[in-house]
């Protein structure tokens, strides 16, 4: 997500749930950590497949 549309949607977010200045900045930081998180790979896509033994027992 472009930096400028993440922190354009977390100033709003945090103006919406935002009471005073300490907890609009707060909540600001938090969308805006939130939605960066969203943009980046997933850790499980990125680690290499792992050949597993199957065991039976009779």
């Amino acid at each position: 997500m472009n930096k400028f549309f993440r922190a354009l949607i977390a100033a709003w977010g945090a103006k919406k749930l935002g009471g005073g200045c300490l907890s609009t900045i707060v909540i600001f930081i938090i969308i805006y950590t939130l939605l960066g998180k969203c943009n980046e790979p997933s850790r499980a896509a990125s680690l290499k497949p792992v050949k597993q033994k199957v065991l039976c027992v009779k």
